[in-house]
């Protein structure tokens, strides 16, 4: 399955920017949004590869029990049509298909979680800010320019991937 790119950048998009969080709060549905997204993704990619897993097992299945001398076995056994199955190229090939999908899907699920603990950690900045914990004299922000700066900043950025890890 031919997987497009995304514009994923796990470690700066969990980072909060104390000093702006009112652009913060602006960009956490969007970074919710993005990364449920990309976990539903890897989900259809890890299910399409299990359903692929069934059909190759199915399919050797059906050709092992119709001719096994064309696989070495003298007695069809279901263990023997098992091991068969396991030791085919094909079957491994899918199989490390599915083992990759799903680890894509473990991290998307990690990802998502770490937006999500943003989201609480946001909330009780902003607690701490009314209750004046960050206080000192300043000058009201213009949170228009703050937002396009960080659309800049992104663009600079938008070089700077996180990869997963690969076998």
């Amino acid at each position: 399955m031919e997987r497009k790119k995304t514009d994923l950048n796990w470690d700066a998009d969990v980072a909060i920017d104390q000093s702006a969080l009112d652009v913060e709060w602006l960009e956490q549905a969007p970074l919710m949004m993005k990364y449920g997204r990309h976990m539903a993704e890897r989900k259809s990619e890890m299910d399409l590869c299990k359903e692929q897993t069934d059909a190759i097992r199915a399919s050797l299945d059906s050709e092992v029990r119709a001719t096994p001398e064309k696989f070495g076995l003298a007695k069809i056994t279901e263990t023997a049509i098992n091991n068969v199955i396991l030791l085919h190229p094909d079957f491994q090939e899918i199989q490390d298909q599915y083992a990759k999908a799903r680890y894509e899907y473990e991290m998307a699920r990690v990802a998502l979680s770490a937006i999500e603990c943003r989201k609480t950690a946001l909330e009780n900045l902003v607690k701490l800010h009314g209750q004046m914990y960050f206080a000192g004299p300043s000058v009201p922000r213009d949170l228009d320019k703050a937002w396009v700066e960080r659309e800049k900043e992104k663009r600079v950025n938008a070089g700077i991937k996180i990869t997963p890890r690969t076998k």
